[in-house]
């Protein structure tokens, strides 16, 4: 009688097992695919944002039919990917696609200053910054789900309960440089610093005391011969040349 107890006991500790470990791997899959969800609905915002992007830089940009193509198809084969890895895919390609169109777009002025596209482009920033967050949790929870079914003793029922491994969503090149894109400075550029007088001209500044202003002058100090002389129009103005002489 007490073997039959213990027997029961340990089947039921088996099971209470298994079950535990089907119930955590079956919880880790609900989040990668919770996880997806947010990420598609960032992407479906940003395919409904570009037909109205693409008719503002039509405007003024006629001539760049091939960028404009390019946009609308990849955003077409976006709209059309069913499958989480399709859609991976056609994002990175719609992703190179926007950023060559907004690199077209910095050669024309009018256009970066329409208010309607600028107000396009604050949108799809906003929107590839929350692709951006959504897509780190995406790959957080796949990490940690094929970790799960890859580990002892979890991976001798992920084979039987049929969990198989997850892919992470990797951006590709086009993707990381999406800030890049998105971020079209609409301000002039900013004029460079005045380069700071150097010690030279402080020296010749410091030789000019000594030299006579008045009419023409050569002295030679060392190795260096120094030269002034007292421009015609400017009569405040005393050019200085220093000619290396051998010694």
């Amino acid at each position: 009688m007490i073997t039959v107890i213990i027997g029961i006991v340990v089947v039921i500790v088996i099971v209470c097992a298994i079950a535990g470990i089907y119930n955590n791997m079956v919880t880790k899959r609900n989040r990668i695919d919770n996880a997806w969800q947010n990420i598609d609905t960032q992407l479906q915002r940003r395919n409904d944002l570009i037909p109205n992007l693409v008719e503002t830089v039509k405007g003024y940009a006629k001539h760049e039919q091939e960028t404009l193509s390019a946009v609308i198809s990849a955003r077409n084969t976006a709209v059309k990917a069913t499958t989480p890895e399709a859609k991976m895919e056609a994002d990175n390609v719609l992703t190179g696609a926007l950023r060559q169109l907004f690199a077209v777009a910095e050669a024309y002025p009018d256009l970066k200053a329409n208010t309607n596209f600028t107000q396009l482009q604050a949108s799809l920033e906003d929107t590839e910054n929350k692709i951006s967050y959504a897509r780190q949790s995406y790959n957080d929870c796949v990490l940690s789900y094929n970790n799960a079914i890859q580990t002892f003793p979890a991976v001798i029922f992920a084979g039987i309960f049929q969990f198989k491994e997850r892919q992470g969503f990797e951006a590709a090149e086009a993707a990381r440089q999406a800030a890049v894109m998105t971020s079209v400075s609409l301000s002039p550029p900013k004029q460079p610093a005045r380069p700071r007088p150097s010690s030279s001209n402080n020296h010749g500044r410091v030789l000019s005391q000594f030299i006579n202003p008045l009419g023409s002058k050569a002295q030679t100090l060392g190795p260096f011969l120094i030269h002034a002389q007292r421009a015609a129009n400017r009569p405040r103005t005393i050019f200085i040349q220093i000619n290396h002489c051998p010694l």
